[in-house]
């Protein structure tokens, strides 16, 4: 009935209650969501108040969040949420409008945290966080953010979402120069060393040291990473990503620096990602082709 009445344009109150129904049966109807939305901006606003438009607004909102207690992944969800707030009318409101505003983003910010208490890894919630904290009118301190995702990280360091809001936000913070990028960069490296040495089978982890060391100009920092990786292979020696890492970035380290280095240290840290990459192909034999691969784009590079 509902494909008949989308299909013969409806824009009635009565097809947009049945698309409430259909909705409540399954939210991943997600040309449901687009024939509401196009019912309330053709059918129900130019015949609704600003005020009137505010609450059916507000309703919608208060339906995503109790579709998002048990669809708490579905996007469609989330992004109906995203055009509910960028609906706020022009008109009579206006001088409410900010105010209005105000109190709905910061119901948003309480709502994601809320989601993110319950499942700190929804990406999802991680993505409409950062569009509300570019959207509310009157922005969030980003050292204050900084500290959110060290409390998610520190709760769990497998957080991949929180590891990755925290680059978002440190270059925020370098660009901005709120924070010494040196010494900041430092203690980063402090709390992912924590992290690699408490587990060191989390991708995550890893993922974010590579972020943190960048393309490799300083050699001094590559080669002190290199041995503190090195002392956590001693202990657990047959760790993938510990060997993969040291690999990565004497590879880097001979990209970056090649001209600096006598033939003999050359030599020897291709001889060593070598017998790195042969071990791996034992450790990680699902990916046995791929260290093969790099073993010869080594070796046809820098022999």
């Amino acid at each position: 009935m509902l494909y008949v009445q989308k299909k013969n344009e409806d824009l009635s109150r009565g097809a947009f209650d049945l698309t409430t129904q259909m909705l409540r049966m399954n939210p991943e109807f997600y040309t449901v969501w687009n024939y509401r939305r196009h019912i309330f901006i053709q059918g129900i606003f130019p015949n609704s108040s600003p005020a009137a438009i505010n609450e059916l607004l507000s309703e919608d909102l208060g339906l995503t969040a109790a579709f998002l207690k048990q669809h708490p992944k579905v996007y469609w969800i989330w992004n109906h949420r995203r055009w509910c707030l960028e609906q706020v009318p022009d008109g009579p409101l206006d001088e409410d409008k900010d105010g209005w505003r105000m109190a709905n983003w910061n119901k948003e910010l309480f709502l994601v945290e809320k989601m993110l208490d319950v499942d700190p890894r929804n990406f999802h919630a991680w993505n409409y966080r950062r569009y509300v904290l570019a959207s509310i009118p009157v922005r969030r301190s980003q050292v204050s953010e900084l500290s959110y995702t060290t409390r998610k990280i520190e709760s769990n360091f497998s957080n991949f979402s929180a590891w990755h809001q925290r680059t978002k936000v440190l270059a925020s913070l370098w660009q901005a120069g709120e924070l010494n990028v040196a010494q900041s960069r430092e203690d980063e490296l402090d709390l992912v060393k924590n992290a690699m040495y408490t587990d060191p089978d989390d991708q995550s982890v890893w993922i974010y040291h590579r972020w943190l060391i960048g393309d490799g100009d300083d050699p001094l920092l590559l080669q002190r990473e290199i041995a503190s990786i090195q002392e956590l292979l001693d202990e657990q020696p047959d760790s993938k990503w510990c060997m993969e890492s040291i690999v990565y970035y004497k590879t880097l380290l001979l990209r970056r620096h090649l001209s600096t280095m006598d033939t003999s240290v050359q030599q020897s840290l291709v001889g060593e990602c070598f017998d790195l990459l042969s071990k791996l192909q034992y450790v990680d034999s699902n990916r046995k082709q791929r260290y093969i691969e790099l073993s010869d784009e080594i070796k046809n590079t820098f022999l």
